[in-house]
């Protein structure tokens, strides 16, 4: 049996607001939450198997220039949905900007960044 990805946890200024709009958003709850290393704090929001880690370390943070290219950097953290239209309203209601549409196979696509400047990608299978 192949692994399986349960969790990615990566740093945000706000745990608390990301994990608000991924529920509004995605449907996502949080399923734990409480301190973490360094005095930071951690919010863990997904579903039942999988989730997302939102660590913030409790102190002031500056963005390290573009993921694309520096090593190591997180590019972009991809959902899946069952209607793709209805998600880009909703992404667009709350405020976030979309763009990168795309149509190819397996399926169709958009982008969009969050608040930290995290590029989100959104894909409906056919």
């Amino acid at each position: 049996m192949p692994a399986i990805l349960e969790h990615v946890n990566f740093t945000v200024s706000d745990p608390r607001a990301t994990a608000a709009w991924m529920e509004k958003l995605f449907g996502w709850h949080i399923r734990w939450q409480g301190d973490a290393i360094a005095g930071g704090h951690t919010i863990h929001v997904g579903s039942d198997d999988h989730y997302l880690a939102l660590y913030t370390p409790g102190k002031s943070m500056a963005a390290e220039g573009s993921n694309y290219t520096t090593v190591g950097g997180l590019n972009h953290i991809a959902v899946t949905v069952d209607d793709l239209d209805a998600t880009e309203k909703a992404i667009k209601d709350h405020g976030f900007v979309t763009g990168n549409h795309a149509d190819y196979e397996p399926g169709r696509r958009f982008y969009f960044h969050d608040t930290d400047g995290i590029e989100y990608e959104v894909v409906q299978y056919d």
